[in-house]
């Protein structure tokens, strides 16, 4: 399955020709999942698959022009219950995007905030390593994103993507 989902979501992001900074999207897709490899261990076992398959395809609803329904027919309804959740409200602003109704979708979809904190961990570990100005936004945005999708279960990576920003 995780094989098939990577090249499911590759292929969709190279469509639209989706890039991250200068890389192909797959590069950031990639470091959410290996993020989530280190932090598997939080995930009930029987789970695991699903949640590392749908950090590939965390954001091709989003980006890549999928829907829903291409989502759960290429993958599984698991998957593609956490894409959607993952998915970004419609807005001109970034707090437009991620507005209270998203975090809320988020925290509500089992195993959701969990991807949400592997792509915020990866996002800002590039920033860092690139000197990206995003670093400190996502650094000022912390507290109260954490604060929206906490849940007890990812108690330990929220604590890990804190030491992301106290950290040299």
């Amino acid at each position: 399955m995780l094989e098939k989902v990577k090249r499911y979501a590759e292929e969709k992001h190279r469509s639209v020709n989706h890039k991250y900074d200068h890389h192909d999207y797959e590069y950031h897709l990639n470091m959410v999942y290996q993020v989530a490899k280190k932090f598997i261990h939080l995930i009930d076992e029987k789970e695991q698959e699903d949640v590392l398959a749908a950090c590939w395809v965390h954001d091709i609803i989003e980006d890549a022009r999928e829907t829903y329904n291409d989502v759960k027919n290429a993958t599984n309804e698991t998957i593609a219950e956490l894409a959607y959740a993952l998915t970004n409200e419609k807005g001109r602003t970034r707090a437009e995007r991620a507005n209270d109704n998203y975090y809320k979708g988020i925290k509500a979809t089992k195993n959701a905030s969990f991807i949400k904190f592997c792509d915020r961990i990866a996002n800002a570990q590039y920033s860092k390593q690139n000197g990206s100005r995003m670093f400190q936004k996502y650094k000022d945005e912390n507290v109260h994103f954490v604060s929206k999708i906490y849940v007890p279960e990812c108690e330990e990576i929220a604590l890990y993507l804190n030491e992301v920003f106290t950290k040299n």
